[in-house]
């Protein structure tokens, strides 16, 4: 290791969700290394904001608009980046939602909070559907679409983006949880299905990140901390939030066959302590 210089030069790495906070970070780090990366949203204006940051810097990257829940739209998107860049060599399903209607109002149900119209009995079943397939099936997709090109080539991997939520449910959130554990699960079965291709499957389980996806419910209108926020800082032994530039280190040992040629399978926790607290 005494020569270690890792890099991603010549390497196309594809970034579902492209538009969003957390993702763009982890874009910056692959482009500043040499990938080219190929940003995906349905929101291609999004995605494009990001994709001139990283130009600006020097990079190569591009958005392309694209729907995680249609393969046709997947397949269109990808046949743009194979023109563009080459094939695949990571893939980075970062593609995520939460949604209100699919949220519990209560962390528990009582005989008071039945008649209020946010308990489970409740959820909106069009946006659970929709929940529960941008967080699963827009990470089974894209990997149907765009693997196929990954076989036999050398270095290449998909990073799936689980969450602690899916080691402990996380009160009201019982969709988005559960999806998330079959992104977990899913990662172990491809690790192995891909083993024998040359394909390493894992994935990052980030803990509370402030993105804005969830940064109206972690604090107030005055900028102080939610009661829910209060709870989550108390179950998190390095009492902070994370930083999203936090994760970078982790995805980048995943990626460096250098480093972590025999990790295949693996759901790393990124959240300060959190899912391995008891609270006392």
């Amino acid at each position: 290791m005494n020569n270690y210089n890792f890099n991603l030069n010549g390497k196309v790495a594809v970034i579902t969700g492209g538009g969003g906070v957390i993702n763009g970070v982890f874009a910056k780090a692959l482009c500043i290394r040499g990938a080219k990366v190929a940003l995906f949203d349905i929101d291609k204006t999004a995605a494009n904001r990001i994709a001139l940051e990283l130009i600006e810097l020097g990079g190569t990257a591009k958005a392309y608009k694209a729907d995680v829940l249609s393969k046709e739209s997947l397949t269109a998107a990808y046949e743009e980046v194979k023109k563009d860049f080459g094939t695949c060599d990571i893939l980075l399903n970062g593609a995520g939602v939460h949604h209100p209607l699919a949220t519990t109002g209560h962390e528990q149900l009582t005989e008071e909070n039945m008649a209020d119209g946010r308990t489970f009995f409740d959820l909106d079943i069009e946006k659970v559907k929709w929940v529960y397939n941008i967080d699963f099936m827009g990470t089974f997709l894209p990997t149907q679409v765009i693997c196929k090109d990954m076989i036999g080539k050398a270095g290449c991997s998909v990073i799936n983006i689980s969450s602690m939520n899916a080691i402990s449910p996380t009160s009201t959130v019982p969709i988005y949880s559960a999806a998330k554990a079959g992104v977990s699960n899913f990662t172990a079965w491809l690790s192995s299905y891909f083993a024998k291709v040359g394909i390493r499957v894992n994935a990052l389980a980030p803990g509370f990140f402030v993105t804005n996806l969830n940064k109206n419910i972690m604090y107030k209108e005055d900028g102080t901390l939610s009661k829910r926020s209060e709870r989550i800082i108390a179950g998190t032994p390095m009492s902070r939030f994370g930083n999203p530039d936090e994760c970078v280190g982790t995805l980048l040992y995943l990626l460096d066959p250098q480093l972590s040629s025999f990790v295949t399978g693996a759901v790393i926790p990124i959240d300060g302590g959190f899912s391995s607290f008891c609270g006392v």
